[in-house]
This record gives structure tokens, C-alpha cells and sequence, in this order.
């Protein structure tokens, strides 16, 4: 299990004969980590970072940016080596082996498709906004928001009177899901568009929202602490930095793009800390705004966001003709129409709508392409991989990825669904840094186009960093993790172990392969 290394030297002669030409400089690598950071958490998540932290949530912002940027320093000494498709669960299989790599690709799984559920539930919220905005029709609250869950010891626990299933998120997910399999590419170009309406959109808000700042509305700073109130996880300054860490999921597009980077020792990190500091600057800039202009303060102390006594405050709040910042389902939209701004408000939705099924669209990717690489490695069985004659995608897993994603949607709320991603996420992350350190140990000598600077001291860090911020998600998300960790040890005894190339002595290496799906984003030019 633990000897099973698929030969780093196949991999890098794979990555080798597909190499691109190196022709990004740092100006470049820095503006393609901002399109790809700025998404859906700074669109979607600042009200429920509001309501475990309130004000707080700015240093939250600050903790959460600075484990990304370690982080991404240990991903792209990798990504840089083994630029190949397979991500975290790649760099796995060649250097701790086969049931740790597993263990990656069936986190990177959970991550991808939670993600993607999170933004198609962000989507809903901007979307019902805008369409209320617009034309005053709304659905019924029951059809706009799935359940509240919680843990009845170590059996989850739904509250339908917070919602029952949210039919605007499956339309997405599932309308996503049908582009993808047919192989709808969007264009660099097109890309390119919806990259600068987000950047447009936050800069509105930024321009509109500063000058109405109340330096009132900044105190209580810390209404929850640091770690929230005694009993509570999740909570406080540092539960937020958990939560908003998914803002930041997407510096990884600067690390693959390592092999297109000129000087890649020099611009790599120039790419990685610079986008990672504007946007830390941009998200600082957007919270300032948001908490200045309308407040910020949670309902209660140590209720959590989502949870049924968050909702029925809300709710309360709402019946008596307030509307405070950590009760709306499209927050920076909220604000601009709660200080007059009307339209600007309304053009913020139609920029979340436009923007985030992009986004949807680019998790669901990554996910069935960790699936297809690893029914290729014979870890999942092959016919998951089947290419569809006409549409050249791997139509199969896709329709897979596409109905989890859609019931994930319909019934968890944002929050909940982006701390499970994150969890995810932190574990890939927290095996990515032990890799580089064990390579520099093992191999010290191999080509390395891109070295983690202090890496002694950095690796750590990121380590520990990646645990920090995992021991303080809510416990419902912690749970998430082992007990997905468990199920898919079950299907890699019974199926994996004994199916794998691998383990059969084939050194089979796909990414090559004439028939592997495209990306729908066609390279960078």
C-alpha cells in the first residue's frame, strides 16, 4: 500500500513530451491568481463570516490568506516538477504512495463537488435576490433553502423549518452539469470577460461603500473572540479564517501554471504571493466596506450561521423591519440596497449570475478529472473513464458528479457546504507540504524548476497551518472528513487495492493519452 509509488520518472517523461512553451512573466502569473482566487467566497460567504466573527472577520481574512500563501509555496515546488493532470493526488501517488494518494484523490473528490454544490447554493441566493429586485416574485422560503443539519451524537439531524429543498441551486447544478458533459469549452477570451465584471463588480462596491463607513459600526471588533464562546467551535475570529479560506481556494491555477511560467524560480512566487496579497487587500477593502456602511454584528453570540436558531432570529429581525448584514443570502448586494444604491446592488447580482456557474462549472471539472485519472490508475473501476464517441468527455462521471452535486445543493446551505469543502481542501494541502519535505529528503538532487524557499521552516508552517484552521471548523465539518475518509478505505480494500496497475505491476501513465477529455478552458496563450 504505502510501496506502491507510481514512478515519479514516467510521470515527469509524460509531462515532459506534452511541455508548453514558457511565456508567462510575473505581471501575468499574478493577474491569472487574482481571476482565479476572486470567486464565489468573497461573493457568498461574507455573511456568514460576519456572524461567527462580525468585524473580526477582517483579521480572519488576514489568517486564512497567509496559510493559502504558505501552502502555495510547498504546491508549486510540486506542480512545477510533475505538471501533469491529478493534482495533489498525483504528486501523492510518487512520493508517499498509492493508499495516502487514495486518500488525497478521494478528499480532492469531496472538495471539488462540495465546492461546487456551495457556489450553486451562492448562485441561488444572488439570483432570487436579483429576480425579487427586479420583478418583486419570490418562491416560497421552503423552495429557496434546504434544512438545517446538525449532529444528534454521531447521527446528523435535520430541521426542516428553516427550508426544504432548494430548487434554484439544482437548476444550476444540474444545467452545469448537461454543458460539460456535451464538452462546452469557454473560450480564454470569454473567461477573460467574466474575470473582470467579478473585479468590476467588487471594485463598484468597494467605491461606493467606503465613503458611507460609521466607525460605530466597528465596535464590538471581536463580539465572539478569537475562538468564539466556551462550548462553541467554529466560532470567533479564527472559526471565520476557516470558513473563508474557501475565498481563497484557486491560488493552485498559478502553481499548474508553473510550466508555462518563464524563470519560474523567480515568477512563481512573485505570481502566487502577489495575487494572494491583492486579493487579501481586495477582500480586506470589500469586508471594511461592508461592515462600515450597514454593520456587521452576529444575531447572537455563539449561534452559528445556518443553524436553526440562526434562522429563526433572522427571522424575527426581518419581521420587525430590520435587515441586518448576516441574515442575507446575497450579501454585497444587500448592502449597496441597504445605503440607497439600488441599481448598483441589482448589478452586483447580475454579476454573481453571470460570474459563478463559470466558477461551478471549473470545480466540476477538477472533480471528474481526479475521478477519471484515478479510474485510470484502476483505483475506481475503468468504466468510470469512458470517453463519449461524440462528445469527447467522460460523460459517466460527469452525470455522477452532477446529481451528488445538485443534492448536496438542494439540501445544505452555503456555510456548512464551504467548511465540508475546506476540509477537504486543508487535508490535500497538509499532504502536499509533508510531500515536498519527504522529496527534498529523499532526492534532494532532482530538477526542481521551482524550489519552496526555507522550505524547513515553510513546509511546517503550512503544515500546521492547514491542521490549525481544520481543528477549528464546526464539528459537524471535522466529522465530515474521517467518516468520508472511512467510506472510501472501504472501496479502496475492496476494489482499489486489488485492481490497481500499480499493484499489478503496470507503470501505466495516462495524462498523455490521446483520449484524455480537454480542459474547457483552452490554455493560456
Amino acid at each position: 500500500m504505502f510501496g506502491r509509488v507510481k514512478p515519479l520518472d514516467a510521470i515527469l517523461a509524460t509531462a515532459e513530451k506534452k511541455s508548453l512553451h514558457r511565456s508567462l512573466g510575473p505581471v501575468q502569473l499574478t493577474l491569472l491568481g487574482v481571476g482565479a482566487i476572486i470567486g464565489t467566497g468573497i461573493f457568498v460567504l461574507t455573511a456568514a463570516a460576519a456572524q461567527k466573527a462580525g468585524p473580526g472577520m477582517m483579521w480572519s481574512f488576514v489568517i486564512a490568506g497567509f496559510v493559502c500563501a504558505v501552502a502555495a509555496l510547498c504546491y508549486s515546488e510540486l506542480a512545477s516538477m510533475v505538471p501533469v493532470s491529478g493534482s495533489a493526488y498525483t504528486y501523492s501517488y510518487a512520493v508517499v504512495g498509492e493508499m495516502l494518494a487514495w486518500m488525497v484523490g478521494w478528499a480532492l473528490i469531496l472538495e471539488y463537488a462540495v465546492a461546487a454544490s456551495a457556489v450553486s447554493v451562492g448562485w441561488s441566493g444572488y439570483f432570487m435576490g436579483l429576480l425579487k429586485s427586479l420583478t418583486g416574485f419570490e418562491l416560497p422560503a421552503m423552495l429557496q433553502a434546504g434544512p438545517t443539519w446538525t449532529m444528534n451524537g454521531l447521527l446528523p439531524h435535520a430541521d426542516f423549518s428553516t427550508g426544504l429543498i432548494n430548487v434554484p441551486a439544482i437548476v444550476v447544478a444540474l444545467l452545469v452539469t448537461w454543458l460539460l458533459m456535451l464538452g462546452t469549452k469557454e473560450s480564454a477570451t470569454f473567461n477573460a470577460i467574466l474575470v473582470a465584471i467579478k473585479v468590476a463588480a467588487l471594485t463598484m462596491f468597494i467605491v461606493l461603500t467606503l465613503p458611507a463607513i460609521e466607525r460605530e459600526h466597528f465596535a464590538p471588533f471581536a463580539p465572539n473572540g478569537w475562538f468564539g464562546p466556551a462550548g462553541t467551535t467554529g466560532m470567533g475570529i479564527v472559526g471565520a479564517a476557516s470558513s473563508i479560506f474557501f475565498a481563497y481556494v484557486g491560488f493552485d491555477a498559478v502553481s499548474t501554471a508553473a510550466e508555462e511560467t518563464k524563470n519560474p524560480q523567480r515568477n512563481v512566487p512573485i505570481g502566487l504571493i502577489g495575487s494572494l496579497a491583492i486579493c487579501t487587500v481586495f477582500y480586506l477593502l470589500v469586508a471594511a466596506g461592508a461592515i462600515g456602511s450597514i454593520g456587521a454584528q452576529p444575531t447572537a453570540l455563539g449561534v452559528a450561521p445556518g443553524s436553526a436558531e440562526f434562522t429563526q432570529q433572522c427571522a424575527a429581525l426581518l419581521a420587525s423591519g430590520q435587515e441586518p448584514l448576516v441574515c442575507s443570502n446575497e450579501a454585497l448586494a444587500h448592502v449597496l440596497r441597504a445605503i440607497n444604491y439600488t441599481y448598483a446592488g441589482d448589478l452586483i447580482g447580475l454579476a454573481a449570475n453571470l460570474a459563478l456557474p463559470s466558477v461551478i462549472l471549473m470545480m466540476l471539472y477538477g472533480q471528474t478529472r481526479i475521478f477519471f485519472v484515478m479510474a485510470r490508475d484502476g483505483l475506481l473501476p475503468e468504466k468510470l473513464a469512458t470517453v463519449h464517441p461524440k462528445w469527447k468527455t467522460p460523460h459517466i462521471v460527469t452525470a455522477m458528479t452532477g446529481v451528488f452535486v445538485a443534492i448536496a445543493a438542494a439540501l445544505l446551505p452555503v456555510g456548512q457546504l464551504a467548511d465540508i469543502s475546506n476540509s477537504g481542501t486543508l487535508f490535500a494541502f497538509f499532504m502536499v507540504a509533508i510531500a515536498v519535505m519527504l522529496l527534498r529528503a529523499r532526492d534532494p538532487n532532482r530538477v526542481r524548476p521551482f524550489r519552496t524557499p526555507a522550505v524547513w521552516v515553510v513546509g511546517p508552517i503550512a503544515a500546521i497551518g492547514c491542521i490549525f484552521l481544520y481543528w477549528n471548523l464546526p464539528f459537524e465539518a471535522k466529522m465530515v472528513l474521517p467518516v468520508w475518509g472511512a467510506i472510501g478505505l472501504v472501496f479502496y480494500f475492496a476494489y482499489g487495492y486489488r485492481k490497481s496497475h500499480v499493484g499489478q505491476g503496470h507503470v501505466e501513465v495516462h495524462e498523455g493519452d490521446a483520449d484524455v477529455p480537454p480542459m474547457p478552458v483552452p490554455p493560456i496563450d
